[in-house]
């Protein structure tokens, strides 16, 4: 009986020091790289030492209005090792249906982005860029978006801090709370 109790007891307290992450982080961040929209190399390496936000968008999507916040914040925080990515796919509701010049153009135009955008890509299942599959791999499911507009933090190791989901706002006290935490970290 006692014995169990043990058992029971170390289980107990294991599953209190575990998550669901595998975080082996055999690769960082900074080992993937993208095409801006223009198509140009663009290497996460460029931003060792910075907070990543990467966040999947699209032009036709409820949330698009994201786009001011995501620049607001990108302009309160640039100064401060924090670089936030727009990574345009069309894996949900084919929601941005435009080739690269027409989303860089919608975004300039209606929302002034200057910012850091990636060419159109998959950030999901088999076809997924492999940044997203590290991301999975490495933070489980939580990494995996379900819609527009989801968010992923990088810390300034390369590893993933965070994820907020689509309905998490960029200004959002939560969301300004965990970038703060990290960029005074």
């Amino acid at each position: 009986m006692l014995k169990k109790i043990k058992v029971i007891i170390l289980i107990t307290m294991i599953s209190f020091f575990t998550n669901n992450v595998t975080a082996n982080y055999e690769k960082l961040a900074y080992d993937f790289q993208f095409n801006d929209l223009d198509g140009s190399p663009l290497k996460l390496s460029e931003y060792k030492g910075k907070i990543i936000i990467a966040v999947n968008v699209a032009s036709q999507c409820g949330f698009t209005k994201q786009y001011e916040d995501m620049q607001k914040i990108w302009n309160k925080y640039q100064e401060r090792n924090f670089v936030i990515l727009g990574i345009p796919s069309n894996d949900f509701g084919k929601q941005e249906p435009g080739t690269n010049k027409e989303i860089k153009n919608f975004c300039e135009a209606k929302f002034g982005i200057t910012f850091p955008m990636t060419e159109k890509i998959s950030v999901k299942g088999d076809n997924a860029h492999p940044f997203y599959i590290w991301a999975k791999k490495n933070y489980g499911k939580s990494a995996v978006p379900k819609w527009n507009f989801h968010k992923i933090i990088i810390d300034k190791d390369g590893k993933i801090a965070e994820t907020f989901s689509s309905i998490t706002k960029p200004t959002s006290e939560k969301f300004i709370k965990t970038i703060e935490k990290l960029l005074d970290s």
